[in-house]
């Protein structure tokens, strides 16, 4: 065969290989998402039924007869056999019917939709307080402490960063509920009621977060600066704030890219706790009651939420790290 023949051959194998990789890649990523969403609604099934107590009796109340708790367990398939109940939730589940809450006698997916804004208003506006606060402060001070320079102030800052980063955000919420709420009297203490409700729980949440990835910011920056390109663009005596904003700071927060993927589910985790100090009338504060109250489909449903978000968080990230940098596919296959 000529090379003639051949090159026509090597073109179509060459331009049909991306597609193939992207094709893979997209089978395992989907593959690996339903994997864990079948673990997910399996663990939370299970977590919530083998609770012991008895929910009916806990949402009726100690008057209730015992014959209106055995219809009403009746009536919920609850005596059924556990396999039985596990798949006619499954079948609930691909019809989107998530249950009826024990307590309220409200669809599930009624209370989901009416609490989730709360929760998710917070932990995206906890995310974007945490990117404004850690990409600047780690780029200005990998600035500052490049090649050994600022000893004192990368000492301070790694330490402050450490402390902060190591404290839980419920403490910090507690702190700042007792210092700027009770005692200065300057932000309200619990509660949805305006913009500067939102102040504290956004810190106490951020906080944390923001440190760890300052850190990060500062690590990668001190790498690019030190880069050919970056020494390239010095030798052409560009302006500093042009080198640092148009050269260094986009290859640093790509690196980085992630660890925000992994703190913006985090985040999305971490209101459970946070929402339960500042009354928040979100899911985290809603689950706890009703784990309290053993509502076994509100929990179910509430879980099914929280971990399904982390999942495809995850799953957008690594679309986008993949996009940014072909080579991830290859190093998978």
């Amino acid at each position: 065969m000529t090379a003639a023949a051949t090159a026509p051959a090597e073109s179509v194998r060459s331009a049909n290989r991306p597609q193939s990789r992207w094709l893979g890649f997209t089978l395992r990523r989907g593959g690996r998402l339903l994997a864990s969403l079948w673990v997910l609604i399996t663990a939370s099934f299970l977590m919530i039924h083998l609770i012991p107590g008895d929910p009916i009796r806990a949402a009726m109340g100690p008057t209730a007869s015992a014959e209106i708790v055995e219809s009403r367990r009746e009536a919920l398939g609850l005596n059924d056999p556990l396999l039985l109940q596990y798949w006619n939730y499954l079948q609930g589940l691909f019809t989107g019917d998530l249950g009826t809450s024990i307590g309220s006698q409200l669809p599930v997916i009624d209370t989901i939709a009416q609490r989730l804004p709360a929760t998710a208003s917070l932990a995206v506006l906890a995310f974007l307080v945490a990117i404004l606060i850690a990409i600047p402060l780690g780029v200005a001070v990998a600035v500052a402490t490049r090649r050994d320079r600022g000893r004192n102030l990368e000492l301070g800052f790694t330490g402050s960063s450490v402390l902060m980063s190591s404290i839980p955000d419920f403490l910090l919420g507690v702190a700042g509920v007792w210092i700027f709420g009770v005692t200065l009297g300057w932000l309200p203490v619990a509660g949805r009621s305006g913009p500067e409700s939102y102040i504290m729980p956004v810190l106490a949440l951020s906080i944390g977060p923001a440190a760890v990835l300052a850190r990060i910011v500062r690590v990668e920056m001190l790498g690019v600066l030190e880069s050919d390109f970056v020494r390239t663009a010095r030798a052409k005596r560009l302006p500093a704030w042009r080198i640092y904003l148009n050269h260094a700071l986009p290859n640093a927060v790509t690196a980085s890219l992630t660890l925000r993927g992994l703190l913006l589910s985090a985040l999305v985790a971490g209101t459970v706790l946070v929402e339960n100090v500042f009354a928040w009338p979100g899911l985290g504060s809603t689950i706890v009651q009703a784990i309290q109250t053993k509502d076994y489909p509100l929990v179910q449903g509430i879980v099914l939420v929280y971990g399904l978000g982390v999942l495809i968080i995850n799953t957008v990230v690594d679309a986008i790290l993949v996009t940014l940098d072909p080579r991830t596919t290859v190093a998978e296959d």
